[in-house]
């Protein structure tokens, strides 16, 4: 594994759909193409024809063969033959697959009643208030939705009336969600879902590229970006930022990195809205919320999928004073935003965290998973560097002149899906491996996982080199 700071950086990009991973072309980088159906069992060939009559393919499969899951446990997912598959893929099933916690909390809520929230109820509030204690003290209000694109969409919105600006600026890569707003401030659908004409792309915080200063590049970024919104007339309402930079590349970075560009977008007077999808939730281990290793001072946090186990739902946590100001001369209603089933769900999912200890699991395990990836990627002349924090890791992947590989990715995704462990890539070239799990993988998992990580990668070296040699 490489030590450098410096690769070169194309011009170019290749890379994988929304929030599943593209690259700067917006080509999905971990996608089935359906024209090697062919190379599928019989009964798999049949299901992807109806798939393809009902749903046509507006829904990208992952991996060159697909996996044809059926049930799944914890970390684990079992396909239609009875094959065990170790995910270390999916948020969205935080406290596990099939978690029964969840599983008799959303049973018991159905058998009594599922309405809106325009009637008193004891979940919502109970939830809510259990919710927000996770929260930094001046974040006291939450809005519940069904997403977490609904929940952006709604930040967005507040900052612009708030503000009284129009301009947002977002990292060259992110994804904020599918609504006609936020596909407009998500480069990562890549050309052919053009930007909005408010939105300016800043750079992500590269640690890998810029090592100790960037979080001082990134906020000269954000300065700069700040310039040209304030030019053009549009001024600043906004910063909306996945703090982890999931689809960037995943750049943790040290803690405090973003603060200084936080306050950069609050001194011109716009809003910081934090996007917690991917990082929230106990997933970083350091704290609930991803934006807490860097600093409280955000102004809005949202979020979603994880919440509740996979179950619809969004939230966005806001000060009263935001909450209260807009309601007086606005009407926010999401007839099953906070419904009673996701809301139990979403509360079994926080005792899960609670009472399990899955936040400084996910600190431990995480880092445990960390340093076995980087120890079994040492000798490795494709990965350039390994960096995560908790369960969210990211592996940089060169091809032997040291450039970010896309090829070499999409490989070790592959390979480790023909045995059985699931991840995918992301990032501007497409050549970062994202291995992020549910918050219950285990030391066994870990084991498992590298074990079958360090078996790609010597028979990836044993295959180039062969292929050196017949050149």
């Amino acid at each position: 594994m490489t030590a450098t700071s410096s690769k070169a950086v194309p011009a170019g990009g290749t890379g994988a759909g929304a929030g599943a991973g593209t690259g700067s072309d917006g080509q999905m980088i971990n996608r089935f193409d359906p024209g090697a159906a062919h190379t599928l069992s019989a009964a798999d060939r049949q299901l992807l024809a109806r798939r393809r009559a009902t749903l046509g393919d507006i829904y990208p499969l992952f991996y060159d063969k697909p996996v044809h899951v059926v049930r799944g446990s914890g970390a684990w997912l079992v396909d239609a033959d009875g094959v065990e598959y170790l995910d270390a893929y999916n948020n969205v099933p935080a406290v596990g697959h099939a978690n029964p916690r969840v599983a008799e909390a959303v049973h018991r809520q159905l058998t009594r009643m599922n309405t809106h929230t325009r009637y008193l109820q004891d979940g919502v509030v109970e939830f809510a208030e259990r919710f927000l204690a996770t929260h930094p003290a001046h974040l006291d209000h939450v809005i519940f939705t069904n997403s977490g694109s609904e929940a952006n969409d709604l930040a967005l919105t507040i900052a612009k009336w708030r503000t009284g600006h129009q301009g947002v600026i977002v990292t060259r890569m992110a994804y904020h969600g599918t609504t006609s707003l936020l596909a407009g401030v998500s480069p990562e659908n890549g050309p052919g879902m053009p930007l909005a004409p408010f939105v300016r792309v800043v750079d992500p915080p590269d640690t890998f590229r810029h090592g100790e200063a960037a979080g001082a590049v990134f906020a000269a970024a954000v300065r700069e970006a700040i310039g040209e919104l304030t030019s053009a007339g549009l001024g600043v309402a906004a910063l909306l930022l996945d703090t982890i930079m999931s689809t960037d590349g995943i750049f943790p970075g040290p803690p405090g990195m973003l603060a200084e560009a936080f306050r950069t977008v609050q001194a011109a007077g716009g809003l910081v809205i934090a996007d917690e999808v991917q990082p929230g939730m106990a997933r970083l281990g350091e704290a609930m919320w991803g934006f807490q290793r860097h600093t409280d001072q955000v102004d809005l946090v949202t979020c979603g999928k994880p919440l509740a186990g996979g179950l619809p739902i969004g939230s966005l946590v806001l000060p009263a004073e935001l909450s209260d100001g807009y309601a007086a001369g606005h009407r926010y209603f999401n007839t099953f935003g906070g419904n009673p089933a996701s809301i139990a769900a979403a509360g079994a999912v926080l005792d899960e965290v609670q009472h399990r200890g899955l936040l400084r699991g996910a600190l431990e395990v995480g880092a445990a998973l960390r340093r076995a990836i980087a120890e079994a990627s040492a000798t490795s002349p494709y990965v350039a560097d390994v960096r995560g924090a908790g369960l969210f890791i990211g592996v940089e992947m060169v091809d032997r002149a040291g450039e970010p590989s896309r090829d070499i990715a999409r490989r070790v995704v592959n390979g480790l899906r023909d045995r059985q462990v699931l991840i995918s890539a992301v990032g501007r070239w497409g050549q970062v491996l994202k291995v992020r799990p549910p918050l219950v993988f285990t030391p066994q998992d870990v084991t498992a996982f590298v074990t079958a990580y360090r078996a790609v990668l010597d028979e990836l070296d044993e295959l180039d080199q062969k292929g050196s040699a017949h050149g």
